[in-house]
């Protein structure tokens, strides 16, 4: 836009000057070579306003509102900074209306010594939040006749369900690991048998293969929990915990499993070829996911219901201070939101 004079510019946009000054200074810092450009998305910058807000995010999953497609993953207990985190994300759960998985609940199974740690329902409001156990777990409470313990501690904890675990690797590969002595679908299908709550089934690590997922998809979830190959692989974990004669032999063990966008792929197509076999219909896409643009991207690419979860960069900005955790969620959000304005998945 011309103006009359400078001082007219002044009056008009008073950070005209300064502005103009930093893009002379970083302009030419400021090119992205066409190899680097972000080839999922179409970029359509005429077809929608700027956000005023992230109402645009809102949604209906698990049976109750979401406010953004977020899911925070299941985080730790036991520790007293693992309490200093439970807390920020439940706070920032209830803030900005997201929902919540906690970490391994198995300590609470039987004392009630670190349940301050987990007790976090007061923090969150009505937002979705699920305790979380472990196949193996499932496994020895169901044979010894102890699966009520699972629905006291949701009661003691004010939670909206269960969290099941799946870490067949993990276990195998640590030292303290248990062993499964049944399948974990027969497990989970005994769990639905008995359950009067909601269950979401997790995979953790390592993502599942179509076969693992077709027979989830068939059996009344309330969700799937990815966990995808690509983000902390707890396989890895346990080999980096092992022997060195371990390690060297059980390293290419961490590279097996599924990405997110290929899960999606096998669960897209399950759908497609017979829709009336899927009832579990709604899916978390976690595992890989480093930031909105991640999330954003797989949650369009999903022919079922879809959100998304985060795990290493909600524990990095969570260990400190709430305003650090809230900034970052803020941010998150917020470009949440621009990518659902302007951008479309390919």
């Amino acid at each position: 836009m011309a103006y009359p004079n400078k001082e007219d510019e002044k009056q008009i946009d008073p950070t005209a000057s300064e502005r103009k000054k930093d893009h002379i200074e970083l302009a030419f810092r400021s090119k992205v070579s066409h190899h680097n450009i972000d080839q999922r998305f179409y970029y359509e910058p005429i077809l929608s306003p700027h956000p005023e807000d992230y109402s645009n995010l809102a949604l209906t999953f698990l049976g109750k509102s979401f406010d953004a497609p977020i899911w925070v993953s299941s985080m730790t207990g036991g520790t007293e900074l693992a309490k200093t985190i439970n807390k920020n994300l439940a706070t920032a759960c209830g803030e900005y209306g997201l929902g919540m998985g906690l970490g391994s609940c198995r300590q609470l199974l039987y004392s009630d010594e670190f349940l301050e740690d987990f007790n976090i329902r007061k923090y969150m409001g009505d937002q979705p939040l699920y305790i979380n156990l472990g196949i193996a777990q499932i496994e020895q409470l169901l044979d010894n006749n102890d699966s009520y313990r699972i629905k006291e501690l949701i009661n003691k904890l004010d939670a909206d369900g269960l969290i099941i675990h799946v870490n067949p690797m993990q276990e195998w590969l640590q030292p303290e690991g248990d062993r499964f002595r049944q399948s974990p679908i027969d497990t989970i299908k005994r769990v639905i048998d008995i359950a009067d709550f909601k269950i979401i089934v997790k995979e953790v690590g390592q993502g599942m293969g179509p076969a693992s997922l077709k027979s989830l998809l068939a059996l009344p979830l309330e969700a799937i929990d990815f966990g995808a190959n690509g983000g902390t692989n707890f396989a890895l974990l346990e080999i980096l915990r092992s022997s060195e004669t371990k390690a060297e032999n059980y390293n290419n063990l961490a590279h097996l499993g599924h990405s997110a966008e290929e899960m999606i792929s096998f669960t897209n197509q399950i759908y497609k070829e017979s829709p009336s076999s899927v009832i579990c219909k709604q899916i978390i896409v976690s595992g890989g996911v480093s930031d909105f643009l991640d999330g954003y991207y797989h949650i369009q690419k999903s022919t079922l219901p879809a959100i998304y979860g985060q795990a290493s960069g909600f524990l990095k900005h969570a260990m400190d201070s709430y305003e650090i955790l809230q900034n970052y969620v803020d941010l998150q959000i917020k470009g949440l939101s621009l990518a659902k304005a302007f951008l479309i998945a390919k």
